[in-house]
């Protein structure tokens, strides 16, 4: 049947947003047939060219009469896609707040590697905005356009310690700490991270760029770094504070001879039982230091109530002050002032390097005096000439090193002749049994004094009445 008869049997309705259209008869005749392509043609001279429902048309050819009384979908058109909304875009995932354990290389799991913090250091990025995108654009049946809608862009929400650059895409840190969320979103960088209870397993090891502040205790085997100050409100067992600024312990020390307590400034606590405890300046303590290896850039105070100081060993650049040093056993206790810990120890190091070289070179001069004479003979073989030339080059390295071991050795020890600030002072009894060593000069006590300094003076270590 052409076209120009079929609109006198059916009509097609287009849907007023043009994307949908609807097949109706007017009339139907017992003799009324109709090709596919007839009605293809039908339908685009009705103006639906885009979205015709696959199969519909062959339907109503075959059979037509159970399309009569129906308005017959035969088309619709593509909706426009949905944009995606604009994010932002963190350095870390802010969402997660699982904690699991680390996973070592070997697949071993590390349970003290809890807390993964959100660290950020001072002009870090923090975040940046993610513009939103526009959907995939649409047709109607008619076969016009239809625009997308763009998503929602998003916006930061500031809050304390955070800037944004010029053209408000990018957030950056104002400080070193923490980025955390807070109410409705806002975006903060903290410089101090708080635990409010122990540092166990729960919690695991804390490595932060701020100050750590900790309400509770530090268990033993867990470790906590800090480039700000460390806070513990409770005790610390054998574990590891490594601070670049103060630390302060409100309970004491009791390591068991574990782990270690290091400040780049100040280590200030109660107590220190079986420690091992290094500050850049001052060690300030209010009660007692026992058996410990303590060392200090500058003083060793433990003049509190108690203040008493036995066993283990005392180092400090400048001054140890305490109330009582050893006991009435006479526990071995070492008392070390008037130069550096570390430059203490770097002479010790130097020493035992210097005599290793020097015994290295007695052996190369000996094995150098045989293979002379061997090549004065000439029977010097190929493999023996390349031990001479190997044992001539190691012997002029190691005269340069021994050079500035030397060296080395005699700028520390011109530390240890300027002693004339450094010294120790007892304000109630120093018992028999400590050493001390002010300088290079060491003096033994046998038998008990009281209110007593002791100091460098003429060469020799001096002790004088108490100053205060």
């Amino acid at each position: 049947m052409e076209g120009q008869l079929l609109d006198t049997i059916m009509s097609v309705q287009i849907s007023a947003d043009k994307m949908s259209a609807f097949l109706t008869f007017k009339r139907l005749t017992d003799d009324f047939e109709c090709t596919v392509e007839q009605l293809e043609q039908f339908v685009q001279s009705s103006g639906v060219s885009v979205g015709i429902v696959p199969g519909v048309l062959q339907n109503i050819c075959n059979n037509p009469l159970a399309f009569y009384k129906e308005q017959t979908l035969i088309a619709e058109g593509k909706s426009a896609g949905v944009g995606k909304d604009g994010f932002i875009q963190f350095i870390y995932d802010m969402k997660s707040k699982e904690r699991r354990p680390a996973e070592n290389e070997d697949g071993t799991v590390d349970f003290k590697e809890m807390t993964q913090l959100k660290n950020v250091t001072r002009g870090q990025l923090i975040a940046e905005l993610v513009d939103p995108e526009a959907g995939e654009p649409g047709k109607t049946v008619t076969g016009e356009e239809v625009a997308s809608k763009e998503g929602k862009a998003a916006r930061f929400k500031i809050g304390k310690n955070v800037v944004l650059n010029n053209e408000q895409t990018a957030m950056y840190a104002a400080l070193d700490g923490l980025i955390t969320m807070t109410d409705k979103d806002k975006i903060n960088v903290f410089p101090i991270y708080e635990v409010n209870g122990d540092v166990d397993y729960k919690i695991g090891n804390i490595d932060f760029v701020g100050t750590v502040v900790i309400r509770g205790n530090v268990l033993s085997g867990f470790r906590i770094k800090s480039a700000g100050d460390i806070r513990i409100i409770g005790g610390v067992e054998g574990a590891d504070l490594d601070a670049e600024g103060s630390i302060e312990i409100t309970g004491g020390i009791m390591a068991g001879n574990k782990g270690f307590v290091k400040a780049g400034k100040n280590v200030k606590c109660s107590f220190i039982q079986d420690g091992n405890v290094i500050a850049g300046d001052d060690v300030l303590v209010s009660q007692s230091i026992m058996h410990s290896n303590v060392r200090a850039g500058k003083n060793v105070i433990c003049s509190g109530t108690k203040g008493l100081i036995v066993g283990g060993s005392i180092q400090a650049g400048e001054r140890v002050k305490a109330r009582t040093i050893g006991n009435t056993m006479s526990t071995a206790t070492v008392v070390e002032v008037g130069v550096k810990p570390e430059h203490r120890s770097e002479l010790l190091e130097l020493r035992t390097k210097l005599k290793q070289h020097n015994e290295s070179m007695d052996k190369a001069d000996k094995a150098l005096v045989i293979l002379d004479q061997l090549a004065a003979f000439g029977q010097l073989t190929d493999d023996k000439m390349a031990m001479r030339i190997k044992l001539s080059a190691t012997k002029r390295q190691s005269i340069t090193e021994v050079e500035q071991f030397r060296e080395r050795i005699l700028d520390i020890e011109r530390t240890l002749e300027d002693s004339d600030q450094a010294g120790v002072d007892v304000n109630n009894t120093i018992y028999g049994g400590i050493k001390i060593v002010i300088g290079r000069y060491t003096k033994y006590i046998k038998d008990p004094l009281q209110r007593v300094s002791f100091q460098y003076l003429d060469g020799d270590i001096s002790q004088v009445n108490y100053r205060s």
